[in-house]
């Protein structure tokens, strides 16, 4: 999937201004930037929330149009954001299911196959090596914060997502959670997916990230590869990065590399 030349405009504010990118199936692209670089504005436009006031979203070679976000699922686009879409009164199935129901029994009898969307659901969740849960009928509301993100991102996987975008899904999760997290990440790359991790942490980024793109104020300021940057220079890219190096005690050079 690729981006070209993207703009997008509110009311003579340029929240996204001349953006190029590209994304490739078995890699993870981290977007880093402070809040209000214009992160959340590109995933409008790349998930089809959005149109472009100018340039052009490109999926498989092809310019498309997005009429809405259901046109971008159709085409294996799907998004995890930092408030995940689940359900906590419902179970593990019927939230991995929803939407897309498996059904069995025939005319007025056709009904939801339960048993199917447990399976399915325990399945796919143990595959990304979520190996707690067991039981498609346990409550959501009982897993914890990243198992909840685990379910997320193991249906968009299972449903066709080709490319797979995560909206700051570590921010609310603590040390532990963040690290379940984005080892999840690392598999579905392994899976052949196009991951795109928005983030400003760039710690986390560094961690799993095979290509970096930092915004500010809505431009690309920055792109670069695993390996050519170290974790101090990332930081200082984005707004305030002096004084959180400092502060972690990372102003050496060549520490931390990018690797």
């Amino acid at each position: 999937m690729e981006l070209r030349s993207v703009s997008k405009h509110y009311a003579g504010v340029t929240a996204v201004d001349n953006v190029s990118l590209k994304l490739f199936a078995g890699e993870i692209m981290c977007l880093l930037g402070e809040n209000g670089a214009g992160k959340s504005t590109l995933i409008k436009v790349l998930t089809g929330v959005e149109p472009p006031t100018a340039g052009q979203v490109v999926v498989g070679g092809q310019p498309v149009h997005f009429g809405s976000a259901r046109d971008a699922r159709r085409l294996g686009i799907s998004t995890v954001y930092q408030e995940v879409g689940t359900l906590p009164l419902m179970s593990v199935g019927r939230n991995f299911v929803l939407g897309q129901e498996p059904k069995k029994g025939r005319w007025l009898a056709r009904r939801l196959d339960l048993v199917e969307a447990n399976r399915v659901a325990v399945h796919e969740m143990q595959e990304l090596g979520i190996r707690r849960v067991v039981d498609g009928n346990q409550m959501v509301g009982t897993l914890s914060g990243g198992e909840r993100q685990a379910l997320a991102i193991a249906r968009a996987v299972h449903f066709g997502a080709r490319v797979l975008v995560l909206d700051e899904p570590t921010a609310a999760l603590g040390v532990r959670e963040s690290g379940l997290v984005l080892q999840l990440l690392m598999r579905v790359r392994q899976k052949n997916v196009a991951v795109l991790l928005i983030t400003h942490n760039a710690y986390h980024a560094v961690a799993v990230g095979d290509r970096f793109v930092v915004m500010r104020r809505g431009q690309v300021i920055a792109e670069f590869s695993k390996g050519t940057e170290t974790l101090p220079a990332v930081i200082r890219l984005m707004a305030g990065g002096d004084e959180l190096s400092e502060l972690a005690g990372l102003t050496g050079e060549g520490q931390w590399q990018v690797s």
